[in-house]
């Protein structure tokens, strides 16, 4: 990796802007993910989040703006992008014939790696899997199967992965269990994006948050910085700090493109 590459951010956006027809998904979206980071792009149904992901790992073209991911414009050097790249959807991309072993073994042919074998048992333990490894993965759980979808997607070692509401459908306790793998991927160096609509996921996972509402960043930064956004109150004269669904709510419902203690960017001073 080139040392200008190493000092820049993982991803860096400026004004980004997509439309379909006349319905404008992303309009002017900047923002920055430090390497090695977690940053979780908060949002409802229908704020952008997917389209921005799409965008970022080459999948769709922007209408406008500049994007860039480990250094490689995302338009202009998309080949680049897409070799230090590994994106995650919303359902697991598994293989429900095989068993775990095998869809991992397949994905490192396919990518050309020595000892598909090796590769496939140092994810199997990283992940919690070596149990399970010669099981049809038909017969996993739905947390199982998000697990394996993330480890086959860390084969070729990624410096950056995209996470597109990884958790959707999962019960509570496969939740935490995706939770778990995506704090180790951070702990092992990879810098991750995830998005999200669960306040919870965010607030638990997150080195920084940026809240995107109707195709704008209205605010981005820690979780602490989003907290002081409001005021604490005062029950029965104890005090009440904000919660992150305080802070959410307070700026989706107003409207506004811009908040007090915010920058042009929706990023906190």
């Amino acid at each position: 990796m080139r040392t200008d590459q190493v000092l820049s951010p993982a991803i860096h956006v400026r004004g980004l802007t997509k439309s379909y027809q006349k319905l404008e998904v992303l309009r002017g979206v900047d923002l920055e993910v430090e390497r090695g980071s977690i940053f979780a792009l908060l949002g409802s149904n229908g704020a952008g989040k997917t389209t921005l992901v799409k965008i970022l790992s080459t999948l769709l073209k922007a209408d406008g703006g500049t994007a860039a991911v480990n250094g490689f414009d995302v338009a202009t050097r998309a080949a680049r992008v897409r070799d230090c790249i590994s994106l995650t959807g919303q359902f697991a991309a598994v293989d429900e014939i095989l068993s775990g072993r095998e869809n991992l073994v397949l994905v490192a042919r396919l990518r050309h790696l020595r000892d598909p074998g090796g590769v496939a048992d140092q994810l199997l333990r990283r992940f919690s899997l070596s149990e399970a490894a010669g099981r049809k993965v038909s017969t996993y759980s739905g947390g199982m199967r998000r697990r394996l979808d993330i480890a086959m997607s860390l084969i070729g070692n990624p410096p950056v992965i995209f996470l597109d509401e990884p958790t959707t459908g999962l019960d509570p306790e496969a939740r935490l269990e995706v939770w778990q793998a995506i704090k180790e991927l951070a702990r092992n160096g990879t810098t991750v994006l995830l998005t999200t609509q669960y306040l919870d996921e965010a607030e638990q996972l997150a080195d920084r948050i940026a809240i995107l509402h109707e195709g704008r960043i209205l605010v981005n930064g820690t979780l602490a910085q989003l907290k002081k956004l409001l005021p604490t109150a005062t029950i029965e004269y104890v005090e009440k700090q904000p919660t992150l669904e305080d802070v959410f709510l307070a700026l989706v419902g107003t409207g506004a493109h811009q908040r007090p203690g915010t920058n042009r960017e929706g990023q906190l001073q």
